[in-house]
């Protein structure tokens, strides 16, 4: 058995797997590129193996700042009766990010809360209880600094994010001020798509063989389905709605399988 390896390789290890070149498969080649682009998204989409939870860094520049800190006027509106106009504007507080990025979890902290002086609170905890960890119980260190963690949480808090994957930007809503300067670095954490050209394993994969096959197989159903009923030479019926309605069904089968077996799980949240 051939290994498909490119995707010149896959397309003909998908024809293959409807019967060509014994039978001919009525598909345009513009449209069995379609159909794998088509499987190639909904792979990355929701089978666990289409992503990478990966951590990327990115170097803040002046220009991120400068741009941060201005406003980008929208669009004038006004009311139903015309006698009030207003002008919205929107901050331009967002660093780009690779397009192959589909969801970003969290930002990693750019400060220490904290500042390393004699004064500093967890300074204090180290030199009282903990010069020796023999001399204290390390339940009581965990349960202490579990207490600091959630006081950090209420009274500073994290930086609110937002991504939408279609825009490539990450808004981080702080102040770009006073909250970050030029030269620091943006650790992210994230769900990155593969790349088949760089991982080309990815072309062998059973269930994206099989999802691949089947939309070809129906976009072959829905292209023969016009001459549905027409009586070709020799007696022979086309039976395109047959084959659209057999496809669909293997397609439903796989979207199942992939919701049970290969999806990631939701993430969630103990309070």
């Amino acid at each position: 058995m051939a290994t498909p390896t490119t995707r010149t390789t896959f397309k003909d290890y998908c024809l293959r797997s409807l019967g060509k070149p014994v039978i001919e498969i009525n598909v345009d080649p513009d449209q069995v590129d379609d159909r794998i682009d088509e499987a190639l998204q909904y792979f990355s989409q929701y089978h666990y193996d289409g992503v990478e939870r990966m951590y990327l860094k990115y170097q803040v520049t002046e220009a991120d700042i400068t741009r941060a800190r201005s406003d980008n006027s929208l669009t004038q509106v006004t009311d139903i009766d015309g006698s009030t106009t207003a002008t919205w504007k929107e901050q331009k507080n967002y660093i780009p990010v690779p397009s192959s990025i589909m969801s970003i979890i969290q930002v990693f902290p750019m400060t220490d809360k904290h500042a390393l002086n004699m004064f500093d609170l967890k300074y204090q905890l180290r030199l009282n209880d903990l010069y020796d960890f023999s001399s204290t119980s390390i339940i009581h260190y965990e349960m202490t600094m579990k207490h600091l963690d959630f006081l950090d949480h209420v009274l500073i808090g994290e930086v609110p994010i937002r991504h939408n994957q279609h825009q490539n930007r990450l808004y981080l809503d702080m102040d770009f001020q006073t909250d970050i300067s030029a030269d620091e670095h943006i650790i992210i954490e994230c769900y990155r798509k593969l790349d088949p050209a760089t991982y080309s394993d990815i072309w062998n994969d059973i269930f994206l063989k099989k999802y691949a096959t089947q939309l070809i197989k129906r976009q072959w159903g829905a292209n023969l389905s016009k001459f549905q009923g027409v009586q070709m030479l020799g007696g022979v019926t086309m039976n395109g709605e047959q084959i659209y309605t057999q496809a669909q069904e293997e397609l439903n089968k796989l979207e199942e399988q992939i919701q049970l077996a290969f999806e990631l799980p939701p993430t969630y949240m103990v309070g």
